[in-house]
């Protein structure tokens, strides 16, 4: 159905003349008689005042398919820390409706997922800002440690909190309903290892390997961590070596021997194999991840110029190679760039 129609349906259905309708947008009656008559469009700042005239979403002007309706939540999603509240329970309505839809099933589940986090995310930034400014008003009192370590991710001392059972056995369960998809197997091991549960992660990745689709490179990267669980370092460092010997060029395994040596701190192998990994990498456009990893690394070290001038090369990556504009990750990036350079 085209706008003009539309807009005249909603009109009679609200029982307005065209000359009513007219009043209430401050317009004339020829104008809105233009619009019906598809001779002229309505102006496109004058869409958000037609859609609360008629108690409609600015969607609801237009014949969106369902699938353009769900490209659009997701590229407000990509490009919108906070989403208006009335926005969000749009949002909300419309992806909660498609559940019952199979052909929609799938990525509204996904949707509601992103869209809740997208929430929750927007939530965490705000705790941040004044759990900060209250600790560092009252840095002797307990009362906003806990939610800012919730909020940034930090690290817990309590075994019963930090540990990682729960995600355990979800992906436990996964891999069990799943046997033979590759991708759950990972997100098992990680956190296994991560708990040293190094005897249930050695039987997973024993599994992990027998898959066809699984890396063989990745595979012996988990078996190098597997020893540090277990805490034989020199057993370890004999993996990543062999390994590197075996594939100097290639970009997987150089990217996770760089993983693998900035857990252990060796900041300065990590930083030469993380650009030897950006610069074997032959994708196109290629991913950010080393050039994020080389930039915490000088942030750890304090070395803030050489930090800003990674974050530089991540921002122009974005821009050019990337097409980004107003896209959330590149405003971060923008913003933790900019902190750093008031500290050069």
């Amino acid at each position: 159905m085209e706008l003009c129609d539309i807009i005249k349906n909603l009109r009679r259905k609200s029982n307005m003349t065209q000359e009513q309708l007219a009043e209430k947008l401050g317009i004339s009656a020829q104008s809105v008689s233009k619009w019906e008559n598809a001779v002229a469009m309505p102006d496109i700042m004058m869409l958000p005042r037609i859609s609360e005239v008629f108690g409609v979403s600015i969607d609801d002007l237009f014949d969106l398919t369902t699938e353009q309706k769900l490209n659009r939540i997701e590229n407000r999603l990509d490009v919108e820390q906070d989403l208006p509240q009335d926005i969000f329970w749009d949002y909300e309505e419309f992806l909660k409706s498609q559940l019952k839809v199979e052909e929609h099933k799938k990525r509204a589940t996904y949707l509601l997922a992103y869209l809740y986090w997208n929430r929750m995310d927007a939530a965490s930034r705000k705790v941040s800002v004044y759990a900060r400014r209250s600790i560092e008003m009252e840095p002797g009192e307990k009362k906003c440690q806990w939610m800012l370590g919730q909020a940034e991710h930090h690290a817990v001392w309590d075994w019963n909190v930090s540990n990682h059972t729960k995600g355990i056995d979800f992906y436990r369960g996964i891999v069990e309903k799943n046997p033979d998809v590759t991708g759950p197997y990972y997100y098992l091991l990680d956190n296994l290892i991560a708990d040293h549960r190094a005897d249930e992660a050695q039987r997973y990745l024993d599994k992990l390997k027998t898959l066809k689709d699984s890396d063989p490179i990745v595979c012996r990267c988990y078996q190098a961590n597997i020893r540090l669980a277990l805490f034989d370092e020199p057993g370890a460092d004999r993996i990543m070596e062999d390994l590197l010997k075996e594939n100097p060029d290639n970009s997987i395994c150089l990217f996770e021997a760089a993983q693998y040596y900035a857990k252990k701190c060796d900041y300065q192998k990590a930083i030469e194999l993380y650009e030897l990994s950006f610069e074997k990498t032959e994708r196109r456009p290629k991913f950010l991840d080393e050039l994020h990893g080389i930039a915490d690394i000088y942030k750890i070290q304090g070395n803030y110029r050489k930090a800003v001038e990674t974050y530089d090369r991540i921002i122009e990556s974005m821009r050019t190679d990337w097409g980004m504009k107003d896209e959330v990750e590149i405003k971060d990036v923008e913003e933790e760039r900019a902190r750093l350079s008031t500290l050069l």
